[in-house]
């Protein structure tokens, strides 16, 4: 039987069409049952406490239930491989950190069991979180000029702590003792609450941290907040200065952030939508003001936007793990 290139041709056109039309209906279908957000830390912490928030506006825009799965444990990759496993229909979605979704790939390689950047599929970034650099009152020292000036003459004695090793609070310290010429001693602690007490007693000199643990500590005087990681001052401390903002580490920036992801593979019709309905719920003023509460700044974007700022962010990571010779506990 003879085929013609005009039938092969119609033949391609009607299935294309027909996948868009498959995929149409996806998107016009979606939801169809329970949407789990998976987190992967415990609740009560950062990720838990935002996704719980969002979750709620969800709720109402899409119409279905929204449920939180906190699965802690292995700098996240629980969680995340979780949902790298489940089935691609955007009713399992991470809301995950930097750590699991790009630094790690670079600290544990191939001990990792997925591939953050070929089976997850942005969806979008929700909120950058700026670490606060904390010093103790014993410290002599009132600003980030200052502390670098006490660095200097002390090699080695200043010590920071932080929530583990190879989160951005850890590469916060190494990009620090990299741009600044300082020698540090990093100390790494398992969660917030151990990392801020001993500087608090003064037994580690400084930390970088959320916003969030920190604020009472701060408001007490219990620890100098001296700096932010962000490039600019932040909306919901202004009184903070940037790191950045010391002319010699004009180039100083680096943020933890949080962002939605689906399982590779999730039609993009269905991300698209998932995409504006976090979107809507971020803008909304009451949950930006929540998620500023947290030590967030809001910040939505398009998927090709987030896929972009991945990449990045992805570099900058790589060039920190490499240089500071990162490897797991």
């Amino acid at each position: 039987m003879i085929i013609s290139r005009r039938h092969i041709l119609l033949s391609s056109l009607s299935l294309a069409l027909s996948l868009g039309v498959m995929c149409n209906s996806h998107a016009q279908d979606y939801p169809t049952k329970t949407i789990t957000i998976v987190v992967p830390f415990s609740a009560g912490g950062g990720v838990d406490t935002i996704a719980r928030l969002l979750a709620e506006k969800l709720r109402v825009s899409l119409k279905q239930n929204v449920i939180i799965d906190n699965k802690a444990g292995g700098s996240g990759m629980i969680g995340a491989q979780a949902v790298v496993k489940a089935a691609p229909d955007g009713h399992t979605v991470l809301l995950g950190s930097a750590g699991e979704t790009a630094i790690n790939t670079f600290v544990y390689k191939n001990k990792m069991q997925y591939n953050p950047a070929k089976d997850l599929a942005p969806v979008t970034l929700v909120t950058r979180v700026p670490n606060v650099l904390v010093v103790s009152p014993n410290l002599p020292v009132k600003n980030i000029e200052e502390l670098i000036a006490f660095g200097k003459k002390n090699p080695g004695k200043l010590s920071y702590s932080s929530s583990g090793v190879g989160n951005p609070q850890h590469l916060n310290g190494e990009l620090l003792e990299e741009i600044a010429g300082i020698h540090m001693v990093h100390i790494p602690y398992k969660g917030a609450s151990g990392q801020l007490i001993d500087v608090v007693s003064g037994n580690v000199d400084m930390t970088f941290v959320s916003y969030a643990a920190a604020k009472s500590f701060i408001k007490e005087g219990k620890v100098k907040a001296i700096a932010v990681t962000s490039s600019k001052r932040t909306s919901f401390a202004p009184e903070i200065p940037a790191i950045a903002e010391y002319k010699p580490l004009a180039k100083y920036q680096l943020e933890n952030w949080f962002g939605m992801f689906a399982p590779a593979g999730t039609p993009d019709a269905v991300i698209q939508k998932l995409n504006a309905a976090v979107t809507q719920a971020i803008k909304d003023p009451e949950l930006a003001k929540r998620l500023q509460d947290q030590g967030g700044e809001p910040a939505p974007m398009t998927t090709e936007q987030f896929k972009d700022f991945i990449k990045t962010e992805s570099v900058q990571f790589q060039k920190i793990v490499e240089f500071a010779k990162i490897t797991p506990e």
